[in-house]
């Protein structure tokens, strides 16, 4: 008899297979197909990140969930993430987890293309400061974890520009997050959308060299220590020092 496991909120079941689902008395979904295998479940994930069930950047449900979910094995589950990364629309971070790659087209495309470095940096300048002060009142201790992986992830002296850009919009991603406000959030998915665009391609590798990514992780510990702490004056002083520093190297970049 095949294994038979809740199915997670965020763990899609396609429309040809609800005939599939046994409802329970709890209100719960349980899947009792017997002969699902990867290519089911990876063609499951796939169908949710195209539609949008997945955003760009958000982690997705860790493997052990997806093996209770799907009822297979975590061997099973491994070859379906291991499908959708060939495929590029996720990326599998040792110790971090499965991330989503794909990002749909949209007209926020154009605007990112409009937008230079310099623009966005005046915007993140309007928005981070206070999307700062949210998070320090708002931060969970899940979310004080989360961030202090990113800065260590961002620590490693070897990464290089592409990597440590990356990494920088993952850190800023989860203090968003830790606002605990879906507009905010909204709002900063849609500046690291600018961020993978063509004009600060260009910047990056003159900017990032390796002395400044080592001055920028200083920077990003200064704020976490502040974010930490709870200390809102000093969170809100640091990225608001940290975003005027960036603009100045944009300037010089662009003038050089």
């Amino acid at each position: 008899m095949a294994k038979m496991a809740d199915i997670d909120p965020k763990v899609p079941v396609l429309a040809a297979d609800a005939a599939r689902e046994t409802p329970r008395a709890d209100g719960l979904r349980v899947i009792s197909d017997p002969v699902r295998g990867s290519a089911w479940i990876c063609a499951q994930l796939r169908q949710a990140i195209l539609e949008g069930g997945y955003a760009h950047g958000e982690k997705i449900p860790a493997e052990r969930q997806l093996a209770q979910a799907y009822g297979a094995s975590r061997t099973t589950i491994r070859a379906a993430l291991g499908q959708l990364e060939q495929e590029r629309l996720v990326s599998r971070r040792v110790g971090s987890g499965t991330f989503v790659n794909f990002r749909a087209p949209s007209d926020a495309e154009d605007i990112a293309e409009q937008t230079s470095p310099v623009e966005l940096i005046e915007v993140r300048l309007a928005i981070e400061p206070h999307m700062v002060r949210l998070a320090v009142l708002n931060a969970t201790a899940r979310d004080i974890d989360r961030l202090a992986e990113a800065m260590g992830r961002m620590a490693d002296g070897s990464i290089d520009a592409e990597t440590f850009t990356e990494l920088d919009e993952q850190f800023h991603l989860v203090i968003a997050e830790a606002t605990r406000n879906p507009l905010m959030l909204w709002l900063y998915r849609q500046i690291n959308l600018v961020r993978t665009h063509s004009q600060w391609n260009e910047m990056k590798d003159k900017i990032l060299t390796p002395a400044r990514i080592v001055e920028y992780n200083e920077q990003h510990r200064a704020l976490f220590d502040a974010i930490r702490s709870r200390d809102v004056e000093s969170a809100v002083a640091i990225v608001t020092n940290h975003l005027y520093y960036a603009r100045r190297q944009l300037i010089g970049a662009d003038a050089a």
